[in-house]
C-alpha cells in the first residue's frame, strides 16, 4: 500500500501544501493561488484539498503529516525578543501575541481538526525543511547545502551536508542577524513591500551605483571572511517595532524611507545596487567557506534569499562549486515540500534513488491542471467565443501571433509550484521587439516600467544567446546576453543616468535584456514541457530565434492565475491580444466587452 505524506507551511507568508507518495512529489501548491490573496499566510486548506483530491485520498488516509517548523520554538524566540527590548515594542507585542495564543501554538490540534486526521504529526526545524527542499529533489547523491532567509525559529542561515537520505546542519547564524532581513530592511526603506518587493530591489539595482556599499559594511554589518556576520541592531526596528528601520538608519542614509508609489530617485537605485552587492559578497564568502569545510563539489540552495537570481548567477560563475541546484520554491512555500520529503527520507528512513541528470521536481509543474472537456465546458457555459486549434497546430499558430507582436496569455497543463511562471501559466511575447517591455509592463502587468522580463529559451540553444553553459529550468540564474548580440551604445547613451537608461536598445533581444546586459534565463525542455518547447521551436523555425518573453500570468498585486476563470478574467481586464486555454484560442477582438469595470491600476497602486 502506498505511503502518503503531507507537508504544510503556514502562518508567516506563502502558505502551501505538498503531497509525497512513496517518495514522489505528486502535488504541491501555494494557498494564494486558490484564495486569490497574494502571499496568503493562512492555513492552506484549499491547497491541501487540491493535493488530496489530486491523489484521490482523504485526510484520514494520510500516513504522516509534517509541519515545516517548530511553532513552540518560534514562539519562544518571539517572547524572548520582546522581553529583551521591553518596554519598547509593546504595540507590536499586542498585535502578534493574540494570534499565537489562539491558534499558532496549537498546531497539532488545528491540523488534526482540519484534516480529520488522528495520526502522527512531526515538526522539523524551519531550516531543516529548507535544507530538505534543497537537497532531496536535487540530482546529486551528495552535496553541500546553504539555506538563507529572514528567520525561521532562531536560525537565519545554515549550511551542512546532504548525503543519501539525510541532511545534517553543521553551522548556522541566528536571529536577529539575518541577511534576508537586511535585504528586507532596504526593501522597506526604498518604498517597497517587505516579503514581496525584494525582487523589485534586485531589478532596480542595475540602474544605480554601489555608493552605499562601504557604509553598509562599515556601519550595519560586521562581515567575516567565512561569510558569518553580526548586524548593528541600533539601526533596525524589526525586533520590537512595526517597521524594519528606525531614525538612526534614516539619518545614516540621508532621509526617511521613500513613500510607496512616489517617484523613484537615483538614491533608491544606488541603495538597491549597494545592498545587492553586499548580499552577493556575503553569499560568495559563505560559499567559499562551505566548500572548504565540506569538500563537496555540488551546492544546493533554498530559503528566500536563494530566489536572488543575480547572486545565484554570480555564484555559478565564480566556480566555487562545480554545480548548483536551487529549489524553485525556495521561500516558505517550498518549506512544505521540504517537510514532506524530510518525512519520507529522514524520519521514515527510506532509501533515496538519484536519477542522474534529472532532478525529482518535474519542472515544478505540480499544481492543478484542467482537462480539455473542462475548459470547453467553461467556455461554452459562459458563451465565450473561441477557436478550437488543437495541440498539433497550436505551436505554429501561436508562433505566428508572437511574430506579429501580439501578447498572449498561455494557460497549459499543470500550474507551477513556486513564484515563477515556467510555461504553464505565462504571458508570452516577442523578445525581439523594442517596445514589448514597455507594452507588457504598462498595458498588461500594470507595474513599474523598470521591471525586466525574462526569456524562455530552448534548452539546446541557450548558449547561442546567453553566457551560460547549462540548463536553468527554474528561472533562478541570471546570465549576460552574448557579446555578439549586444548593441554598442553611443557616447550619449553611455552618459544616461537611472531610468533614462530604460529605453535604450542593448541587444537583438531588447525586450529581455536588462540595462546591465543581463537576463533571468529559463531553459525550456522538451521532456518536461513538450508543448511549450514545440511552440518556441515553431517560433524559431519561423523567425530564426528560439527565444520568447515569459512573464507570469497575473497583474500586479494578484497571484498567478490558477483556473480558466482566473485566466479569462485577467485576459479581459488587460490589453492582452489572445488567450490560449489548452487547445482553444481566444481572440480579444471577438470577446464581449467585460462588465467588470474595475481599474486594476488603482486597485493595486499600493502593492
Amino acid at each position: 500500500m502506498a505511503t502518503n505524506i503531507l507537508g504544510i507551511s503556514a502562518f508567516y507568508h506563502d502558505s502551501a501544501a505538498c503531497l509525497v507518495t512513496d517518495g514522489e512529489i505528486v502535488a504541491a501548491a501555494q494557498e494564494e493561488r486558490f484564495s486569490r490573496k497574494k502571499h496568503d499566510y493562512s492555513f492552506p486548506g484549499q491547497a491541501i484539498d487540491f493535493c488530496l483530491d489530486h491523489a484521490k485520498i482523504t485526510g484520514d488516509q494520510l500516513d504522516l503529516v509534517v509541519f515545516y517548523d517548530k511553532p513552540l520554538l518560534k514562539f519562544e524566540r518571539i517572547l524572548e525578543t520582546y522581553l529583551a527590548y521591553a518596554p519598547s515594542g509593546f504595540a507590536s507585542f499586542l498585535k502578534a501575541i493574540p494570534l499565537w495564543i489562539k491558534q499558532k501554538i496549537w498546531m497539532k490540534d488545528l491540523i488534526s481538526r482540519q484534516l480529520n486526521y488522528d495520526g502522527k504529526i512531526i515538526f522539523p526545524e524551519h531550516h531543516e525543511s529548507h535544507a530538505a527542499s534543497a537537497f532531496f529533489p536535487s540530482p546529486f547523491p551528495e552535496a553541500a547545502f546553504l539555506t538563507v532567509d529572514g528567520v525561521g525559529e532562531w536560525t537565519t542561515s545554515s549550511y551542512g551536508i546532504g548525503r543519501g537520505n539525510k541532511v545534517e546542519i553543521q553551522a548556522d547564524i541566528q536571529f536577529p542577524h539575518s541577511l534576508g532581513l537586511l535585504y528586507s530592511a532596504f526593501t522597506y526603506y526604498t518604498g517597497f513591500k517587505v516579503n514581496s518587493g525584494e525582487y523589485k530591489v534586485m531589478g532596480l539595482a542595475p540602474y544605480g551605483e554601489p555608493k552605499y556599499k562601504d557604509l553598509i559594511l562599515q556601519e550595519l554589518l560586521d562581515l567575516k571572511d567565512d561569510g558569518s556576520f553580526i548586524m548593528n541592531m541600533k539601526y533596525f526596528n524589526y525586533c520590537a517595532g512595526l517597521t524594519m528601520t528606525n531614525s538612526k538608519f534614516h539619518d545614516l542614509f540621508g532621509g526617511p524611507p521613500r513613500r510607496p508609489e512616489s517617484a523613484l530617485t537615483q538614491r533608491e537605485m544606488d541603495l538597491a545596487r549597494s545592498v545587492q552587492e553586499v548580499t552577493e559578497e556575503v553569499i560568495l564568502r559563505m560559499a567559499r567557506h562551505i566548500r572548504r569545510e565540506t569538500g563537496m563539489n555540488n551546492l544546493c540552495l533554498a530559503g528566500g534569499v536563494a530566489l536572488n537570481c543575480v547572486a545565484n548567477g554570480k555564484l555559478l560563475r565564480s566556480g566555487i562549486f562545480d554545480n548548483l541546484w536551487i529549489q524553485p520554491a525556495a521561500g516558505d512555500a517550498g518549506g512544505a515540500l521540504g517537510a514532506a520529503l524530510y518525512g519520507w527520507y529522514q524520519y521514515n528512513n527510506n532509501k533515496r534513488e538519484v536519477t542522474g541528470d534529472d532532478d525529482a521536481q518535474f519542472g515544478s509543474y505540480l499544481g492543478p491542471e484542467f482537462a480539455e472537456h473542462d475548459l470547453r465546458a467553461f467556455l461554452d457555459s459562459n458563451e465565450i467565443p473561441y477557436q478550437l486549434v488543437g495541440n498539433g497546430d497550436l505551436p505554429a499558430r501561436v508562433a505566428d501571433l508572437i511574430a506579429e507582436e501580439k501578447v498572449i496569455g498561455w494557460f497549459q497543463g499543470r500550474m507551477e509550484f513556486g513564484p515563477r511562471a515556467l510555461g504553464g501559466r505565462s504571458i508570452i511575447g516577442d523578445a525581439r521587439s523594442p517596445k514589448m517591455q514597455e507594452t507588457m509592463n504598462l498595458k498588461i502587468k500594470f507595474r513599474e516600467s523598470f521591471r525586466p522580463f525574462a526569456p524562455s529559451v530552448l534548452a539546446e540553444r541557450v548558449s547561442d544567446y546567453f553566457q551560460i553553459d547549462r540548463s536553468s529550468p527554474y528561472m533562478l540564474l541570471v546570465a549576460e546576453v552574448n557579446e555578439d548580440r549586444q548593441k554598442k551604445l553611443t557616447d550619449e547613451q553611455t552618459r544616461l543616468f537611472g531610468l533614462e537608461k530604460l529605453n535604450t536598445v542593448r541587444s537583438d533581444l531588447p525586450a529581455i535584456t536588462h540595462v546591465d546586459y543581463s537576463a533571468r534565463v529559463q531553459t525550456v525542455h522538451a521532456k518536461s514541457n513538450p508543448l511549450y518547447h514545440a511552440m518556441i521551436s515553431a517560433f524559431e523555425k519561423k523567425v530564426g530565434y528560439g527565444v520568447v518573453i515569459n512573464t507570469s500570468f497575473n497583474v500586479r498585486g494578484e497571484p498567478i492565475v490558477c483556473t480558466p476563470e482566473d485566466a479569462y478574467r485577467c485576459f479581459m481586464r488587460t490589453e492582452m491580444d489572445y488567450l490560449v486555454l489548452g487547445p482553444y484560442l481566444l481572440d480579444k477582438t471577438e470577446q464581449k466587452p467585460s462588465t467588470d469595470d474595475t481599474d486594476w491600476r488603482s486597485e493595486f497602486e499600493l502593492d
